[in-house]
């Protein structure tokens, strides 16, 4: 029964998320370090609304919206969830080609192999296989918290900053943004519901599903703060104004405090897991977002014969990213404004989210009273919040 949770959080710490998480840290120190544990409750509670929908609907995300709402509001909501996928899928083909340079392979090597992997491992596996690959390969992240520990934070000064909240500041407010975009994302939203559908979850199963996506939600902000407490506690300290726009560039400045012999290996280790498991996850969605509105065969219990459409679409989502990273090298320099530009869909993202629990829920499993309240109300704070530090950090806004 665990899994479509934990994965699809384990997808959330993706390498634009990573870098976010740097940022925060060599630019505010632990000042952004509170923000990355409010979030948990916030991730977990949009996240459950999506293994509500679809535990008691067997639908997707897509298909529900096309149903309730008709097809020009579920092409607008793929839409939205396009512009983020390939904002993701960039950042992550970015992250495999930063890998292969730092032991000076070229980035062609690393694109080419995370592009086969991930075509590999959907066209020849069920589900619960690709499942259980990306689980394995989330779980590389966890090599974050012993970056996090051998960085020898100083507890007195992270117990000092993290309540220092410079609001006034745009950059700060950039950053908040940034951080809000990489938290919750459309396609988490897309994939989680569809693979909770696909997965053939029962509403006996309801609990373990909720228990699943809220253990996931505290290991991703777990993960993003030990990101940035590593990088507070040392970059911040000895060059905060380190360019940590690409993996190679975060490495090598985080690197020489880990020690060159394990450093580079750790790092890679962590970045590799997250990148791919963000990767599956992105694409899979996209893939089966168009399959829901359009209403074509959208499983991975499908052979590729029997679901020509749906495959085929993850296939041109996942060569297409890798061609544009190939391509265009600096792509990558995009990370921040990536996460921005998520939380500027959140409106649209949470909206959806929201009138489905309320509309397209069977009537006792639909949201009413006082936790219908609490959505809202933190749907509109975050998306608010998300909106107006993206919009603040536009220059001359």
């Amino acid at each position: 029964m665990l899994g479509p949770g934990l994965v699809v959080m384990l997808a959330d710490t993706d390498v634009g998320s990573i870098i976010t998480a740097a940022q925060s840290g060599a630019q505010w120190g632990y000042r952004l370090l509170l923000l990355q544990f409010i979030l948990m409750p916030i991730l977990f509670i949009v996240q459950e609304l999506t293994v509500r929908l679809g535990i008691f609907t067997g639908k997707g995300h897509g298909e529900l919206i096309r149903e309730r709402f008709g097809s020009g509001w579920a092409y607008l909501s793929v839409s939205g969830l396009t512009i983020a996928t390939t904002g993701a899928l960039l950042t992550e083909f970015s992250g495999m080609a930063g890998v292969s340079e730092l032991y000076g392979l070229p980035r062609a090597v690393g694109i080419a192999t995370a592009a086969a992997a991930l075509l590999l491992i959907v066209w020849t596996g069920s589900y619960r296989r690709v499942e259980r690959i990306a689980l394995i390969l989330g779980l590389f992240e966890l090599v974050f918290f012993a970056i996090a520990i051998v960085s020898h934070p100083d507890i007195h000064e992270m117990g000092r900053d993290i309540l220092q909240i410079p609001v006034a500041d745009s950059h700060y407010m950039m950053l908040v943004a940034a951080n809000i975009g990489a938290v919750i994302m459309p396609w988490m939203v897309f994939y989680q519901q569809s693979a909770v559908a696909d997965k053939g979850l029962r509403p006996e199963q309801y609990r373990e599903a909720r228990w699943d996506t809220a253990f996931g939600a505290v290991i991703t902000q777990a993960v993003m703060a030990a990101v940035l407490v590593a990088v507070a506690a040392t970059i911040a300290l000895r060059n905060p104004n380190a360019p940590l726009n690409t993996v190679q560039q975060l490495s090598e400045a985080i690197v020489p405090f880990l020690g060159s012999a394990w450093g580079y290996l750790v790092f890679s280790v962590g970045i590799v897991g997250a990148g791919m498991v963000a990767a599956i996850v992105a694409s899979l969605a996209g893939a089966w977002g168009w399959g829901e509105v359009t209403g074509f065969r959208h499983s991975l219990e499908y052979h590729p014969r029997e679901a020509p459409w749906f495959y085929g679409t993850y296939t041109f989502i996942v060569l297409a990213g890798a061609l544009a990273v190939a391509l265009v090298p600096n792509l990558v320099a995009l990370d921040i404004a990536v996460e921005v530009m998520n939380a500027l869909l959140l409106p649209l993202v949470l909206g959806f989210l929201v009138a489905l629990a309320i509309y397209a829920l069977p009537p006792e499993h639909r949201l009413r009273g006082w936790y219908l309240w609490l959505v809202v109300a933190v749907s509109i704070l975050t998306a608010g919040l998300g909106v107006y530090g993206g919009i603040s950090s536009i220059p001359g806004l």
